[in-house]
């Protein structure tokens, strides 16, 4: 359900560029999909898994729903604040899920966490790259950096043989809280200055 919510959140954030550029409903579909299952798609073809969503119909239908969810109603009832919490808890979930699949296909610990911040985010740099807005990574706000919490603390706590549920909650409440810090106060780490 997690990875259902992820994919859902992320969905509609895509729709949402898509409205705010006025496209049609096809470019809908198009900025929904390619968000919602841009960072899960690389994770897979780099740890040579599957891709998940080449075998089943409802990923694809959660992005098309999302997508015809934010056509058929104001996109301001998406918009706002309440899509900046539900994409915090999507980022920090992802995190953890990307990092915990690429564990569990044997790949080592170092880029099981690289593959954690990839799934969170990826499919968000991809939306922005498309519509030609400041990518995530460019903002000053913590947006990687929650993912990279996540991740790590999954994979570190995995480590030392804490069980999945248990490093995976942990996880996704720590990277989820220091993004609501970003979110509520504007946190952000000091930017290069040489």
């Amino acid at each position: 359900m997690l990875d259902y919510f992820g994919i859902a959140v992320f969905a509609i954030s895509g729709a949402l560029v898509a409205a705010q550029r006025r496209t049609d409903y096809v470019t809908f579909l198009f900025f929904a999909a390619v968000t919602g299952i841009g960072g899960g798609t690389l994770r897979d073809l780099l740890i040579g898994a599957p891709v998940f969503w080449m075998h089943k119909n409802a990923t694809l239908l959660i992005c098309i729903a999302a997508a015809t969810a934010v056509w058929l109603l104001s996109s301001r009832r998406f918009a706002g604040r309440a899509l900046v919490w539900f994409d915090a808890a999507g980022l920090a979930a992802y995190a953890a899920y990307g990092s915990a699949k690429a564990l569990g296909y044997h790949v080592a610990p170092v880029p099981a966490f690289a593959m954690g911040v990839m799934t969170a985010c990826a499919g968000g740099i991809i939306r922005d790259v498309l519509a030609g807005e400041p990518s995530s990574l460019m903002r000053r706000e913590l947006y990687v950096t929650p993912a990279a919490l996540a991740a790590g603390l999954f994979v570190g706590l995995t480590l030392i043989h804490v069980t999945w549920p248990i490093a995976a909650a942990v996880a996704i409440v720590a990277g989820f809280v220091l993004r609501g810090g970003a979110i509520a106060r504007g946190w952000s780490l000091p930017g290069y200055s040489g």
